[in-house]
């Protein structure tokens, strides 16, 4: 099985004739997600690649096409817009892998997806991959492969490396969800714990963090009283100096709060076994699996 995304989730991109939306749709039909529509305002009644009906409205897209969830790939600008587009529309899962969205943009469209029982990844993400099913977004289908581990990821880059070990490990994936590193996200840690949870086919999680917030503590300790299932964690960020930003928005620490070695305690307090390295996590899944 998998989580929030599958071979039956009907996909509508906004930003569809853009440069980057337009690669990344290729790539998302190519892999066999069922790609039903684009958005373009001022393009509707064209068709991209000759077969996908692009709409000036997600409305519209929703009304003729069926379409369930979204992928966004517009200027920071107009994203947040986008994404309230497409909640006020009925969409039930918008992706949205636009970076640089100012935080009060953002504050306004979380509720108002929230509001309108919707929901939302990202933004500033690679997206997520239902492995064998759907990809909406930017993760490569190539280094994926279907399987038993659920692995959600604050980095786009980590999400990929780790997968790829895992994949070469014979470790595959259920779902790869990206959940992107802003200060203000849609979807976060504890949403994807529970879902991989409560999906039948997971049996074991990587979670993989960053310095900044606390997002990973509060996870380490949602794991010990909810998640029956093991989990193995990651933190990046273990030597970066105190004070400065590093990558992400939100990869930003002030004091002793935030820093990789209070996460890395944190998960060790509360169950999680912690890799040193990435390319620990592969080993570290094995004996959780057959312990």
């Amino acid at each position: 099985m998998a989580i929030f995304a599958n071979d039956r989730t009907r996909v509508v991109v906004q930003g569809i004739t853009g440069r980057d939306g337009s690669f990344h749709t290729r790539q998302m039909i190519e892999y066999g997600t069922k790609v039903v529509a684009g958005v373009t305002p001022g393009k509707g009644g064209q068709k991209f690649e000759g077969k996908v009906p692009i709409f000036d409205t997600v409305a519209q897209a929703v009304s003729e096409e069926g379409a369930t969830a979204s992928v966004i790939y517009v200027p920071a600008a107009f994203a947040a817009g986008a994404i309230c587009e497409a909640a006020d529309s009925g969409i039930e899962l918008i992706v949205c892998i636009s970076e640089g969205i100012p935080v009060l943009d953002m504050l306004k469209a979380t509720r108002y997806v929230a509001d309108n029982g919707a929901r939302l990844i990202g933004p500033n993400c690679p997206g997520m991959i239902s492995a064998g099913q759907a990809k909406l977004g930017i993760i490569p289908g190539q280094i994926v492969q279907p399987g038993p581990i659920g692995v959600v990821s604050r980095s786009g880059t980590l999400t990929y490396e780790v997968v790829w070990k895992l994949t070469r490990a014979g470790l595959g994936q259920s779902s790869c969800i990206g959940i992107g590193g802003d200060p203000v996200i849609g979807t976060n840690f504890i949403d994807c714990l529970d879902a991989f949870e409560e999906d039948d086919e997971t049996e074991a999680i990587v979670l993989i963090g960053e310095i900044g917030g606390t997002d990973e503590q509060n996870a380490a300790r949602h794991i010990k009283e909810k998640i029956s299932k093991p989990v193995a964690g990651f933190v990046a960020g273990q030597t970066a100096p105190p004070g400065r930003r590093m990558g992400h928005a939100g990869a930003i620490i002030s004091g002793s709060s935030g820093t990789a070695a209070e996460k890395i305690a944190t998960f060790e307090e509360n169950g999680v076994q912690v890799a040193a390295r990435p390319a620990d996590m592969p080993d570290i899944l094995k004996r959780v699996l057959n312990a």
